[in-house]
């Protein structure tokens, strides 16, 4: 690693600052040049700030209120994760560069400062702020579309997202109430009998179940997962690249410090990876193709994490640490097109490899990444999980023979969606006479970048792998070894067999114009419905609330009128004789309460 001097006045700056105050600053500025150049500078003054800890350890502390707040705790943990973070910011701002929008630019630093923030936080409130502004700050990335429908997808991610927080900070305050503690994680990394690594968390209390939830919801587990499908493809051009880097893999570096070896992620992360596989295959439109492989993809790390051994949690940190890189070069390669094209249909796309042969040649290099071709990034980290199940399962654990079976259908499942489907309908399948221009230079050299960072991570994997939590452990891995080579070569020539036959057979599904209804038209038909009914009775019962007060005010008004008015009860002459008889039994009663007191 580069050997930065060690910069004492600035130890206890956490890099998610900069980016953050970059964002800040960059929201007040009117001059696009200048906001470009924050974009860029902020990252890399995030990478001299994350270089400059000597050593593991909590710093930032901040005391406010009679609460520690830990802002800048940096550890193996934390450490690839934020690294990643601000690769992917700058990778990001370089890629944004042709644009002159003040909100995306803005948002995307303050978005990808939150995320640096909450990966460095030592404690639960902490944690809490920044889960809080990733969810503000990203959902402008989606109204930035501006129109109809990205406004309702935004209003729906938002209240997703805040949901989260809400359960998140619900969690933490019975957590606290129990423990006495705000720490986050404070356990995480004790070896524990087998390898395994103790949880921070765990779901022994209500509020680890709720810190639980919160977390599920950010990671998109299923039936918690259409926000991602509903949002990211109606986000803008530069707006998913950036959605695509940070809000899930947040939740998976949480899960990965609060749940590591949770027994129920191993299933959760199983389900992840299958179902998204027959949803992609007959989707349209390729930004939400990608989003459905997205959650392919962080099955795996699920998986990982919930395994909880060094070799397994190594599988996951390796595997988000490439994932933000091969996805955001995926997004952007589709970003190219809609801003060329116009459009991401693969039902009006095809043949525009003839036009855009750099963005074609960068998204085949995505398609193999994510594919995990062998001297690819995906290859290298991937056989990492997938050892790690295995090695389990032929140790005591014969269960998780079905769970790496899974992880096998879905290494081929995702070779089909995104590494054929994606390059193959936007670039080569049906030329269909579109010419337009190559992307513009910024993006082609944001595509360059990534996707030299995909062929440079496979073939020096040994970088990657003293970047993971236990590098002592994953020294000791070799991913190239002729069993796994062969298998997995195997595994993907199948696959594109399969996809060729399927498709020469006129049996794979058409590309055609259509809505896929997914786990959401559920909730929303009928979460339609209930809110409707629920409306309409509470409409019922105010009018009836209403009618009742009203004829409530009128009995009581008319029975005052009769006491009051000038022909009321109270206005008629008593005879003194009726006067003096309820004067003498007035008089009798409180003579008779006086003598019982007594």
């Amino acid at each position: 690693m580069i050997d930065f001097p060690h910069i004492e006045a600035l130890a206890d700056v956490s890099p998610a600052w900069p980016v953050i105050i970059g964002g800040l600053i960059a929201a007040a500025v009117p001059n696009h040049l200048l906001r470009k150049v924050l974009a860029l500078l902020a990252p890399i003054l995030a990478l001299v700030l994350w270089f400059n800890p000597e050593t593991i350890g909590t710093y930032g502390i901040i005391e406010f209120g009679g609460f520690t707040l830990e802002t800048f705790r940096y550890d193996n943990l934390s450490r690839i994760w934020s690294f990643v973070f601000i690769l992917a910011a700058f990778i990001n701002g370089l890629y944004g560069l042709h644009e002159r929008d003040r909100l995306a630019d803005a948002s995307g630093l303050i978005y990808s400062g939150a995320g640096l923030g909450a990966v460095f936080a030592g404690d639960l409130l902490t944690l809490f702020f920044f889960w809080e502004l990733t969810a503000i700050s990203s959902v402008f990335l989606i109204w930035g579309a501006r129109n109809n429908a990205a406004y309702k997808a935004g209003l729906r991610y938002l209240g997703i997202h805040i949901l989260s927080g809400v359960l998140l900070l619900a969690g933490a305050v019975i957590r606290a109430s129990e423990t006495g503690s705000w720490a986050f994680g404070e356990f995480w990394g004790e070896g524990m009998e087998g390898g395994a690594v103790a949880a921070g968390i765990g779901l022994d209390s209500l509020g680890g179940w709720l810190i639980f939830l919160a977390f599920g919801i950010k990671c998109a587990f299923p039936f918690m997962h259409n926000w991602l499908q509903d949002a990211y493809p109606k986000a803008t051009i530069t707006g998913a690249v950036v959605l695509s880097a940070f809000t899930t893999k947040l939740a998976v570096y949480a899960l990965a410090r609060g749940y590591a070896g949770t027994d129920i992620l191993i299933y959760i992360g199983a389900v992840m990876t299958a179902f998204p596989v027959f949803f992609a295959v007959v989707e349209n439109d390729l930004r939400k193709v990608l989003a459905y492989s997205l959650n392919n993809q962080l099955g795996f790390m699920v998986v990982g994490i919930g395994v909880g051994t060094e070799l397994a949690l190594n599988g996951a940190a390796a595997h988000a640490f490439v994932h933000i890189i091969y996805k955001a070069l995926l997004f952007m390669s589709m970003g190219a097109v809609l801003l060329r094209a116009g459009t991401v249909k693969a039902s009006e796309l095809g043949g525009l490899f003839k036009s855009m042969p750099a963005t074609s040649f960068f998204c085949l290099i995505g398609a193999a990444s994510i594919s995990a071709f062998p001297l690819f990034s995906g290859f290298v980290a991937k056989a990492l999980t997938l050892s790690a199940v295995a090695y389990e399962a032929s140790h005591g654990h014969p269960e998780l023979i079905a769970i790496w079976l899974v992880l096998v259908f879905a290494s081929a499942g995702v070779l089909e969606h995104s590494g054929i489907k994606i390059p193959y309908f936007a670039f080569f399948a049906h030329d269909r006479g579109l010419r337009v221009r190559e992307a513009p230079a910024n993006m082609l050299i944001a595509m360059g970048l990534a996707a030299l960072l995909c062929v440079f991570l496979g073939v020096n994997y040994g970088v990657l792998y003293t970047l993971v939590p236990f590098p002592e452990v994953a020294a000791q891995y070799e991913p190239y070894t002729f069993d796994h080579i062969v298998g997995q070569m195997q595994l993907l020539i199948a696959a594109m067999f399969a996809f060729t036959f399927l498709v020469r057979m006129g049996w794979y599904p058409d590309e055609k114009r259509s809505i896929n209804l997914d786990f959401d038209w559920i909730y929303r038909r009928f979460g339609d419905g209930m809110v409707r009914w629920a409306w309409a009775m509470v409409d019922r019962l105010m009018a009836a609330l209403g009618n009742l007060i009203a004829a409530a005010r009128a009995k009581f008004g008319s029975r005052m009128f009769e006491a009051f008015s000038p022909m009321g009860a109270l206005s008629r002459d008593i005879p003194s004789g009726l006067l003096a008889i309820w004067t003498s039994a007035l008089l009798a009663i409180v003579l008779l309460i006086s003598y019982i007191a007594r």
